[in-house]
């Protein structure tokens, strides 16, 4: 088949999804001579409207993991916002070095319930959004050279067929329910409720926060006010350029910990087409 377009569509807080659906959508360009462009899925403005895309459109659509499947308060813009008609797909996750459990296919499943055909498959260990101690420095060399060879065969597939593609077949559940998270002591830890704290004497006011929350939930003005919904993504953490943004609450600190503890073995990616 012909692709005339190719795209990379990511919800990304700290930029690492963004890393690898540009990669692989840069790759496939080059791979079929033709133009990509980016989409970013991330802030609540670029998720008011509605993407649609045709069946010459070859888009790939990347999510972190988060509690073992998709983003929960992120997923009915999946759902909702992103439509294919008969759009072949890359579906990408990203995870932080624990597993990516079944959010690889819960995507595949979203995307082939919105008229998109999943063709390929990958799920890439990354930095944890909560601490550098796992996977630190990923994606790296060797992690954008997989990828790399998933979208080389990625190109052969779609240049080898007539537009009609099978399901592509990945691990994991879309139906399962999502990861608990562990303290250290083994039990659930709870922090739902968690949100980040300032540190006024460092605080600057210059917005960054607020402007890189997913969900706009802290206060331009008053950046120490979380006036909605915290998916614990770190965006703030991350982005604060006086390094003002903390979490303190005792749950969240024992799983970072527990994270950290057992998980800082290198974990493989994993691909399929």
């Amino acid at each position: 088949m012909k692709i005339k377009n190719i795209y990379a569509v990511y919800f990304s807080p700290t930029g690492n999804t963004k890393k690898i659906a540009c990669f692989m959508a840069e790759k496939m360009a080059e791979q079929l001579n033709c133009p990509h462009k980016e989409i970013s899925f991330t802030l609540p403005e670029e998720r008011n409207q509605t993407y649609t895309f045709g069946p010459d459109d070859f888009v790939v659509i990347a999510s972190p993991t988060y509690a073992g499947k998709l983003p929960n308060k992120i997923l009915p813009d999946f759902k909702e916002k992103l439509k294919g008609d008969g759009s072949p797909a890359a579906a990408l996750v990203t995870f932080g070095n624990r597993s990516f459990d079944n959010s690889l296919a819960e995507l595949c499943a979203v995307l082939e319930a919105s008229g998109f055909q999943t063709v390929a498959g990958g799920a890439f260990a990354c930095r944890h959004a909560f601490t550098d101690k796992l996977a630190p420095g990923r994606p790296d060399e060797a992690d954008l050279k997989e990828l790399a060879i998933l979208a080389e065969r990625t190109a052969d597939k779609l240049r080898n067929t007539d537009g009609i593609f099978s399901p592509v077949n990945v691990d994991g559940d879309a139906d399962a329910p999502y990861y608990v998270p562990k303290g250290m002591d083994g039990q659930p830890a709870k922090f739902l409720k968690a949100v980040p704290k300032t540190h006024e004497e460092l605080c600057i006011r210059c917005g960054a926060c607020a402007r890189l929350c997913p969900m706009g939930s802290i206060d331009p003005e008053e950046p120490g006010n979380v006036t909605g919904i915290c998916i614990k993504c770190q965006s703030c953490i991350r982005g604060c350029p006086q390094q003002a943004k903390y979490f303190d609450d005792p749950a969240f600190l024992s799983h970072v910990a527990m994270l950290e503890e057992n998980f800082a073995e290198p974990k493989k990616n994993h691909k399929y087409l």
